[in-house]
């Protein structure tokens, strides 16, 4: 078992309506003039954008709005945000919508903190944060756990590189979670999004540390309830206690709590964020075009792990004279879940069409860092590990 440090500092505001206490959080936290940053049309056509505004005017708090956001968020609007904020001297940033939104308002957060710092240069590992302007969220997308957590993903626009970032400063200082606010979500954004959560997890689940059985056990619980919920809200879009299981399931996935005492290995989101960097795909369906591939890949480095998992979370009845085969049905177990909710599971399905030998080549090039650089932990991949899953992944 691994030592471990656990920190999930975060104020979380959760249930029906949670969304009218925002400006005393915002007030508690000490914000006075605030970015209020959103995404698309959604927050507009839901009028949760435009509540959010009047419960702030009421309460005195000044701020000023910035819009725009799209999945696999942009450089070129951090930056903007950047400017805007210091320009109107802004305290406080306030994200409304989901992941992308959050993890562009801590990327301003970072670069108002820190105006002669390209804040880029955090996101290549050039540079150490040390301070950023508090953020908080209204989520209204359940997927990435950004609202809790202590990361932030950013695409930038020149050469299409996606790179994460991630310190415990960034960690927002409250969340409001109304699952009402999940109702109107498009079926495949749900799938998505519940596919992003349970990722989160198993990159921590499929560890070579077997001996923090009570983290495996929470683990293998939040698997299984989401993969319960998400047929319920399919098939019921109004389902509130379904609806809650999944926004609080999103949190918990990705706040640190399933990955306490073990190693975690990422390899998964490093190899996606290379497939949405080029292609500007969705992120949760990026995860399942490639994980049953890198699963059939790496999993002789953890065998157990792999057939516990199918037993304990597919439903995989294990054949103890054949423990490869049942961690090959527990992978197939997956691949006939994600196409039950509508997710590939190759990257042809992905992009709806066939992968070029150079395009593999680019994406490997850009995972290693231009060959420089490896990722996982389960088992370390190189460049040409990268490639070989990947090619796996075709379809």
């Amino acid at each position: 078992m691994k030592d471990f440090i656990y920190y999930a500092p975060t104020e979380v505001v959760f249930g029906k309506s949670s969304e009218e206490q925002v400006a005393q959080m915002v007030k508690k936290y000490g914000g006075t003039k605030v970015l209020v940053h959103y995404g698309g049309q959604n927050a507009i056509r839901s009028g949760l954008l435009e509540k959010i505004c009047t419960i702030l005017s009421n309460e005195g708090i000044d701020f000023i709005k910035l819009g725009g956001v799209v999945p696999n968020p942009r450089l070129s609007l951090v930056h903007e945000g950047i400017a805007c904020c210091l320009e109107e001297d802004v305290n406080f940033i306030l994200a409304i919508g989901g992941g992308s939104v959050i993890d562009s308002g801590k990327a301003i957060a970072m670069g108002v903190a820190n105006p002669n710092v390209e804040v880029w240069d955090y996101y290549l590992q050039k540079e150490e944060l040390t301070k950023a302007l508090p953020v908080a969220s209204v989520l209204t997308i359940p997927a990435a756990g950004s609202e809790m957590s202590e990361a932030s993903v950013i695409t930038n626009e020149d050469g299409d590189v996606k790179l994460g970032f991630s310190s415990d400063i960034l960690r927002p200082k409250f969340a409001i979670m109304n699952p009402e606010r999940t109702f109107t979500l498009p079926p495949y954004q749900t799938a998505a999004g519940v596919t992003d959560m349970m990722m989160h997890t198993m990159e921590r689940y499929f560890t070579k540390d077997d001996d923090m059985d009570l983290t495996t056990d929470l683990a293998e619980s939040v698997l299984r309830r989401m993969k319960t919920a998400v047929f319920d809200v399919l098939k019921n879009p109004n389902d509130y206690r379904q609806r809650a299981q999944i926004m609080w399931g999103g949190s918990i996935a990705h706040w640190g709590l399933t990955g306490c005492g073990i190693s975690d290995d990422w390899a998964t989101h490093q190899l996606e964020h290379e497939l949405s960097g080029m292609f500007d795909v969705t992120h949760g369906a990026g995860l399942a075009a490639v994980w049953p591939s890198w699963a059939r890949y790496v999993m002789h480095e953890n065998l157990s792990r792999f057939v516990r998992f199918a037993v304990n979370v597919m439903d995989v009845p294990n054949d103890f004279s054949d423990p490869e085969g049942t961690a090959l049905k527990g992978i197939e177990a997956v691949e006939h879940f994600y196409h039950a909710i509508g997710m590939p599971i190759n990257i042809k399905e992905l992009i709806g069409r066939d992968i070029t030998d150079t395009e593999i080549k680019e994406m490997a090039r850009k995972c290693s860092r231009n060959y420089t650089s490896t990722c996982g932990a389960l088992k370390v991949l190189d460049a040409k590990d990268m490639e070989a899953i990947y090619n796996m992944a075709r379809g």
